[in-house]
C-alpha cells in the first residue's frame, strides 16, 4: 500500500500527492492510502471549470459523485461521534464487502492490514484484532486470508444486537 498526502500549493493553486512523510510548501488538504492500484490525474481549476460546463453528462456525474461524498463524510463523522469502535468496524466491514449495493455481498479481496482498518475507524490495531477474534468466534466473519462478511453481521448491526457489545465493556474507545 501506498500513502499520500494530497496539498494546495499556493503558487500555482493545484492539488498535487506526495509522500505522506514528506511535506514541503503548501497546506495539507487530505491523507489517503491506496489500497488497490490506481492512477492519479492532476485537472486544473479552469479545466475542470469548462468540462463542468461543456459536458452536461459528466456535470450531472460529476454532481452525484459530491453530493454523495458529502452524505458519507458526514455518516463518518456522525458514526464517529456516536458509535462505539466495535460499531464502526462492522460498519466498515459491510461496506467493504458491498453490502446493501445490488448483488450479493462479496468477500473483501484487497489485503487491508489490521493496522489500516484501525486508522479507517480511529482506533488501535489491538482494538481491531479483539474485534476481528470477536466477530470471528460470534460468526459474524470468517477470516482466514481474506475477510468474509456474514449476513449476520449486517443483521447485528441493523438490530443492534447486544451480542456486539457483550464481553467488552471499553468498546467505548
Amino acid at each position: 500500500m501506498r500513502s499520500f498526502t494530497f496539498k494546495k500549493v499556493e503558487s500555482n493553486s493545484r492539488s498535487y500527492p506526495s509522500k505522506a512523510r514528506k511535506r514541503s510548501s503548501g497546506f495539507c488538504i487530505a491523507t489517503t492510502t491506496a489500497i488497490e492500484d490506481c492512477v492519479i490525474t492532476s485537472i486544473t481549476k479552469e479545466a475542470m471549470i469548462a468540462t463542468l460546463h461543456t459536458e452536461p453528462k459528466f456535470s450531472e456525474l460529476f454532481m452525484a459523485y459530491l453530493l454523495t461524498r458529502n452524505s458519507r463524510v458526514e455518516e463518518d463523522l456522525i458514526d464517529q461521534l456516536f458509535n462505539s469502535s466495535e460499531k464502526r468496524l462492522a460498519r466498515l466491514l459491510l461496506l467493504l464487502a458491498h453490502f446493501g449495493k445490488e448483488g450479493t455481498p462479496q468477500p473483501i479481496l484487497v489485503d487491508i492490514s489490521q493496522e489500516t482498518l484501525a486508522e479507517m475507524i480511529g482506533t488501535t490495531r489491538s482494538r481491531v484484532s479483539f474485534f476481528m477474534n470477536k466477530f470471528r468466534k460470534l460468526g459474524l466473519i470468517s477470516y482466514n486470508g481474506k475477510i468474509e462478511v456474514h449476513n449476520s453481521l449486517l443483521n447485528a448491526v441493523l438490530h443492534e444486537k447486544p451480542e456486539i457489545d457483550r464481553d467488552d465493556p471499553s468498546s467505548k474507545v
